[in-house]
């Protein structure tokens, strides 16, 4: 219920982004978990080509990143949300009614560039909406997030009892539905008109070295999100011998996300700087790796409970970390390039974060506890980074609320 206030005490658009975030994922986890399934057991393709398909769509999303966040700051949030989720209407209807290469991979491009453009919108947007309570307004949205990214995943392998078809044209239905819904209610905003071209933009938040160094120091709160859905499940699964056990990675962080999110993140807003909680939030992640790395074997449902707890404390550190890095973002640069910094913080850290993933693989296939240690060393790293950015004043600092300073 107290979220449920949070949630109405913000203006119209921005909790119409909230339930746009919940569609995007649920869509998103509807489908894509099990495309590689459908194009080597459906399609017969080879996993050579099932990695092209994949890899052209992360890769066509990850580069594109810059191209949406410039078309937010100038072009306009809203269009550009509505265009992405247009976009992704499309592709993925693609993967329903195509089954050459051809016709894939050009869905995986759209399905790719369509995050591209609504990812930075959406974040440029709800910076512009939230005013001084940014932190809170991106905690909700990782509320709603993470209940997509579960409740995508359930709805998806329930529909595949049908056919691949029927799921994708579901994952469809719903981007169009939150077209016509971004269409009809999301409120038109000015837009600034920018001075320079766009070149000019890339090469002054490029030329930002404070900002860029905070991008590549984040490497590890996105490599270690990643192993929600690789090491973490993996892990239950290898504990327990019961795939099953995968489920509940994700059932433990979406009952602690919608419990403690929001409490969280009131609660750390007005005590102390928010470089100290990215810290602490990073490297509390990189400790959630060490429970996991002493599990044992086949044991039964109790042998998933180191994993489980990895998984609660990974997800305590991201509700402590991300909000704040989210409202931290757009303070390294001007307001009319807010959509640029989040696409080239996405494009960097993404970056950072695919080598991260391919050192995470690469310790699965060779030991039993190297791919933990190796996240643990991550989230700490990560931790250190920021400290040190901190410590030389790189960081911006983001006021206090009115309310909350001092009057002596």
């Amino acid at each position: 219920m107290r979220t449920w206030h949070e949630i109405r005490q913000f203006p119209l658009a921005v909790r119409l982004l909230l339930v746009n975030q919940l569609g995007v994922n649920t869509g998103f986890y509807l489908l894509i978990p099990y495309l590689a399934t459908h194009l080597t057991e459906n399609l017969g393709m080879s996993a050579a080509v099932v990695g092209i398909v994949l890899g052209v769509r992360n890769l066509s999303q990850q580069g594109l990143f810059i191209i949406g966040g410039s078309a937010s700051d100038r072009l306009g949030a809203r269009g550009v949300i509505i265009a992405g989720c247009a976009v992704r209407t499309v592709g993925f209807a693609l993967f329903a009614l195509g089954d050459g290469l051809p016709v894939l991979l050009a869905a995986s491009v759209l399905s790719g560039l369509a995050g591209a453009l609504f990812n930075p919108a959406v974040r440029a947007y709800l910076t512009q909406e939230a005013g001084e309570r940014k932190a809170e307004a991106f905690a909700l949205f990782n509320v709603f997030a993470t209940t997509g990214a579960l409740i995508g995943p359930l709805l998806g392998s329930a529909l595949l009892l049908v056919d691949f078809r029927t799921s994708a044209l579901t994952a469809a239905g719903i981007f169009a539905a939150l077209t016509v819904a971004q269409a009809l209610v999301l409120p038109a905003r000015e837009v600034e008109p920018s001075k320079g071209g766009v070149l000019a933009d890339w090469r002054e938040v490029v030329g930002n070295r404070a900002f860029l160094a905070f991008a590549l120091a984040m490497v590890g709160m996105f490599t270690l999100e990643n192993q929600l859905y690789l090491l973490l499940p993996e892990g239950a699964r290898q504990a327990t011998g019961w795939e099953g056990a995968a489920g509940l990675v994700f059932l433990v962080g979406t009952v602690s996300n919608l419990a403690l999110q929001l409490r969280i993140t009131r609660s750390l807003k007005s005590r102390g700087n928010r470089a100290r909680w990215i810290a602490g939030g990073l490297a509390l992640m990189g400790l959630a790796f060490v429970p996991p790395a002493f599990a044992t074997q086949h044991t039964g449902l109790f042998a998933a409970l180191p994993v489980l707890l990895g998984t609660l404390l990974l997800y305590l550190g991201v509700m402590i970390a991300s909000p704040f890095v989210m409202e931290l973002i757009p303070g390294f640069g001007r307001p009319e390039l807010t959509g640029t910094y989040f696409g080239i913080f996405y494009v960097v850290s993404g970056i950072a974060a695919a080598v991260g993933n391919t050192v995470v693989g690469w310790a699965m296939d060779t030991g039993e506890r190297l791919p933990w240690l190796c996240c643990a060393l991550f989230g700490l790293a990560s931790a250190g980074g920021v400290a040190w950015l901190h410590r030389r004043g790189a960081l911006p600092v983001i006021p206090a609320p009115v309310a909350e300073r001092s009057t002596v």
